[in-house]
């Protein structure tokens, strides 16, 4: 019993580790909820990308337009401010990709992981504006293994034992940047989830981000939009 109390309490630290120092904290809000969120100082391109983008009012509006239960949530796709019922999403961007700042060693697909997403190209540049949030599910020995043979990718054992306590989807790491995490409102993810969903995953009554407030790292963001101004 004591042996699992400390198993449990070590993989708690693990998990909320990254929390500590880093400069921007988000909320946002949606139509099911709101979200909060924390961006790793560690993944300064993709943290800085969303920040302007954040200033700039861009997700406002936008769609969760790709919802997988026990996998992810999709958004930000500029296509979906004025979406048809029946659009097809996905496919939009801004013209220009995020060189890759994967580091999965670090930065990993746990339950609550913020990714961005990506197309096939052996850069592994990632979208502009195209983010997921990870549920996942609990993972276990069998998965760690399909995911080894999938990316030959090695997941620590520190890593593993997250999966197993909380979820996530191993598979993932060392494909795509992680760049932050959901520090509370997972229940308003996992509602996002069970939604009704046409074939190509898009719910069918709309899922909006509403939007996205600074709560912490104001000044810093502030000072990022004057400098990206200059």
């Amino acid at each position: 019993m004591l042996k699992r109390i400390v198993v449990i309490c070590w993989v708690c630290l693990l998990y909320a580790h990254p929390a500590i120092g880093q400069t921007y904290r988000l909320k946002m809000k949606t139509s099911k909820g709101n979200i909060h969120l924390m961006l790793y100082d560690g993944t300064p391109l993709h943290r800085d990308n969303f920040i302007k983008l954040v200033n700039e009012k861009f997700y406002d509006g936008l769609l969760f337009h790709r919802v997988i239960d026990q996998f992810v949530v999709q958004g930000g796709d500029p296509d979906s401010r004025h979406a048809s019922d029946t659009a097809q999403l996905g496919e939009g961007d801004l013209g220009y990709t995020l060189p890759a700042e994967i580091m999965p060693e670090k930065y990993y697909h746990k339950r609550g992981a913020l990714g961005q997403a990506r197309d096939d190209n052996p850069a592994k540049a990632s979208s502009a504006c195209q983010f997921y949030i990870v549920e996942g599910k609990v993972s276990n020995d069998s998965i760690f293994e399909k995911a080894f043979t999938r990316t030959g990718y090695v997941i620590p054992e520190e890593h593993k034992e997250v999966y197993k306590e909380i979820g996530g989807i191993p598979h993932l790491d060392s494909n795509y940047t992680v760049y932050g995490e959901v520090t509370k409102g997972m229940d308003v993810v996992d509602a996002i989830t069970q939604v009704d969903k046409d074939a190509n995953d898009r719910p069918k009554q709309n899922v909006y981000i509403l939007k996205i407030k600074i709560t912490k790292g104001k000044r810093a963001a502030k000072e990022l939009k004057n400098t990206q101004l200059n």
